[in-house]
């Protein structure tokens, strides 16, 4: 059973910055597709940003490219979600995702929808003034 924990939400305003945490308890994180993921009050869960376990390439969804960086510290097995220049349309719970699947491209950012093996319970970041 893996375990995944976010943290690091809050509120903040526009043009602000915040550092999310995701906590991961699989064995060998290099083993694991992972992605975050956010859901903004009535809409569907959308991709951000992911990593395929097969490749290197961190990708983004376009909303946030520019603005939003991922990263992985597989010795301390915590994902970080980076983000700058906060907009309200940023605002929503954030999930941490990990699936055992390999994924072509950003197709990763598709398990917002499709659904992964495992969820954390997400952080909720609002971006108000």
């Amino acid at each position: 059973q893996v375990q995944l924990a976010e943290s690091g939400g809050g509120l903040v305003q526009p043009g602000g910055s915040l550092r999310l945490s995701c906590v991961i308890s699989a064995f060998n994180l290099d083993e694991w597709t992972i992605g975050w993921y956010r859901q903004a009050p009535g809409k569907e869960r959308e991709g951000v940003s992911c990593l395929d376990r097969s490749e290197e390439d961190i990708f983004y969804a376009d909303s946030v490219k520019g603005r939003f960086s991922m990263s992985k510290d597989n010795a301390e097995k915590i994902v970080y979600l980076q983000m700058f220049n906060l907009e309200p349309e940023d605002t929503g719970v954030y999930f941490c995702g990990a699936d055992r699947g390999a994924f072509q491209g950003d197709s990763c950012l598709l398990l917002g929808t499709l659904g992964a093996d495992y969820w954390g319970k997400g952080t909720l970041v609002t971006v108000s003034s």
